[in-house]
């Protein structure tokens, strides 16, 4: 293995929660009623994947609006209250850092809120890559920003560790070939998100743990379930 990839909402920074009260009581504001599972079915996703979705739950809503309002109410929550770290997150980077992987973060959040969040819990230097779903023609569950988030640290994306707490996520990571480790925060892994993933662990620490003894596999045909 070469490189790590680090999903940011849900796995590096408690921010998960933030997106999905903002997005299923965002239509309130747009005079349709609350979309309770919006901010689930939007997961992991960005730009036109996550207007499409919006549209499908709300039809006749200005997505475009929508969206912007959303990531705005975000950046202000962010800004007035820093997100909690997971724990296990710099022990983990300074675990990979100190044994030659390159790292990444591949978020659908906003470039600024990525760089504000990471700069905030002292990170920057440790990422080679900070790449948005913004910055790639299709969000999760296309493989692309995880195949691009390799391209950018000088990897090839099967020698590569994603790291991901979200269902689009997972299938993105594993679209793009990469060892897919899922550490669960709001969603509980179902069999197809199992058998999508090299491992399934409670935290940051254990899959760290796991890396060290040689239970995660250098490719993504052996199953280590938590």
């Amino acid at each position: 293995m070469q490189g790590a990839i680090f999903d940011m909402d849900g796995l590096m920074f408690d921010t998960e929660k933030i997106y999905r009260n903002v997005w299923d009581h965002l239509p309130e504001e747009f005079g349709f009623p609350a979309c309770p599972g919006l901010g689930e079915a939007v997961c992991g996703t960005s730009g036109e994947d996550l207007k499409r979705i919006v549209r499908e739950h709300i039809p006749g809503i200005d997505a475009d609006a929508f969206m912007d309002a959303g990531y705005a109410r975000v950046h202000d929550t962010v800004l007035a209250v820093q997100p909690d770290e997971k724990p296990g997150l710099h022990e983990i980077i300074g675990f990979l850092k100190a044994r030659g992987f390159q790292l990444a973060v591949a978020s659908g959040s906003p470039q600024e809120i990525i760089e504000l969040n990471i700069k905030r819990a002292g990170l920057t230097e440790a990422f080679g890559a900070v790449v948005s779903g913004f910055c790639v023609p299709r969000g999760k569950p296309a493989p692309d920003i995880f195949l691009e988030s390799a391209r950018r640290i000088g990897c090839d994306p099967g020698a590569c560790y994603v790291f991901e707490d979200g269902a689009n996520g997972i299938r993105a990571g594993a679209a793009a070939g990469c060892v897919t480790v899922m550490i669960p925060d709001l969603t509980a892994p179902d069999e197809e998100l199992r058998a999508l993933c090299a491992g399934i662990f409670p935290g940051l620490l254990e899959a760290m743990r796991a890396i060290e003894e040689g239970r995660l596999p250098g490719h993504a045909t052996k199953m280590n379930k938590m």
